[in-house]
């Protein structure tokens, strides 16, 4: 049998969560404000699936160009390309440049 290539295919290590983590997620990340040309980290949180980006975002940074209801937009450079990403605030995470 062929094998399933679809939306959420190989995630099973990429969209869960570790055993010390699991729970809700604390209202600080829901309650963070962020201001358009802020960089940001896009960490899935596979609580809510609905608003999440595709799994080959994970762990990118990109810079937030608008804000769209309740989510965000959010430019990310994948290769040569940018590629425009449309995400809610628990799958983001604000970016500390180390």
């Amino acid at each position: 049998m062929r094998h399933s290539k679809g939306y959420r295919s190989r995630t099973r290590k990429i969209l869960r969560k570790e055993p010390k983590k699991r729970g809700l997620t604390g209202l600080g990340r829901l309650l963070f404000q962020y201001n358009i040309g802020e960089k940001v980290h896009i960490d899935i949180s596979p609580d809510n699936i609905s608003t999440a980006p595709h799994r080959r975002y994970q762990g990118k940074v990109g810079t937030i160009i608008e804000k769209r209801g309740k989510a965000y937009v959010i430019a990310v450079r994948v290769g040569g390309k940018i590629k425009k990403i449309i995400t809610t605030k628990e799958h983001i995470k604000p970016y500390k440049a180390s």
